[in-house]
């Protein structure tokens, strides 16, 4: 068993497509029109085109804005993604405007930082070995 796919809900697809892949890395993997506005449309890791995929999933559900609304109040990311220099990650990201919640954090083995994604959710970017 292997982690296939798993999602953020973005409250709007276009704007999180451009975050994800402007701005963060990512490159798109699927683009499909659901009916109405909605698509399946996820993202991967250039370096990982056939590896774990990101769908970036609309947050119609009622449930969904008061759960990330909460997240984001208490300071909790929704994903966590791997990088191999979170500070120089984190120096690239603020010239390009990205708004950190938390600046480079030694924690233990890991260190990390959080940044607001502009779609309703924090994520953490994190590096192994300090």
């Amino acid at each position: 068993m292997r982690i296939n796919l798993t999602s953020v809900f973005v409250d709007d697809q276009e704007k999180a497509l451009r975050f994800y892949t402007d701005v963060l890395g990512f490159a798109k993997k699927h683009d499909v029109p659901l009916g109405g506005e909605d698509r399946w449309l996820t993202v991967v890791s250039p370096e990982e085109p056939d590896g774990t995929e990101l769908l970036l999933e609309p947050n119609k559900h009622p449930a969904v804005k008061p759960y990330t609304t909460a997240l984001v109040e208490d300071g909790i990311p929704a994903a966590a993604f791997a990088v191999d220099d979170v500070r120089a990650e984190f120096d690239r990201l603020s010239k390009l405007g990205v708004r950190f919640t938390q600046e480079p954090t030694e924690m233990g083995p890991v260190t990390t930082a959080v940044l607001d994604d502009t779609c309703g959710n924090l994520i953490q970017i994190m590096q192994n070995g300090g």
